[in-house]
């Protein structure tokens, strides 16, 4: 009696039926991951946003309510009583930050000068607005820029 031997293996429906569920799978779960990569961005802006408004805030008390210049480097060196940059016994205020921090969505940190608060978004080719006359700061974002 001649006995054949049967090979155990998957169909070829078997196989599609996984290959399905798992393009199902992943078409629900890639787009959470890039959602998450916008999320820790915003997060990021956010705090950085909060730490660059109290230094200027802090800045300001220190300094008899003036704010810093539009650049902001007043507050990455010492400065005396009236904002002069410098070192010595009388610039004893400061530093405020060690550098101006990095906006997540341009990776820059430079800072655009404007003379009236924003009413509109800003161009997004840099790390930050700031008006000079009144403290505030926003983030250089067309999308993102009234955090």
């Amino acid at each position: 009696m001649k006995m054949t031997r049967r090979e155990s293996a998957f169909t070829l429906i078997e196989v599609l039926i996984v290959v399905v569920i798992m393009a199902i799978l992943a078409a629900t779960i890639i787009p959470q991951f890039t959602d998450s990569t916008k999320d820790a961005k915003l997060s990021t802006v956010k705090f950085n946003l909060a730490t660059l408004r109290a230094q200027i805030q802090l800045y300001r008390t220190q300094h008899s309510g003036v704010n810093p210049s539009a650049t902001l480097a007043e507050l990455t060196q010492t400065t005396d009583i009236s904002g002069t940059v410098g070192t010595g016994a009388t610039f004893v205020y400061g530093p405020y930050l060690r550098q101006i921090p990095i906006n997540p969505w341009t990776n820059l940190n430079t800072v655009t000068a404007v003379t009236t608060d924003l009413a509109a978004a800003p161009a997004g080719t840099g790390g930050w607005v700031y008006n000079a006359t009144t403290g505030n700061v926003w983030m250089d974002n067309a999308t993102y820029w009234n955090q």
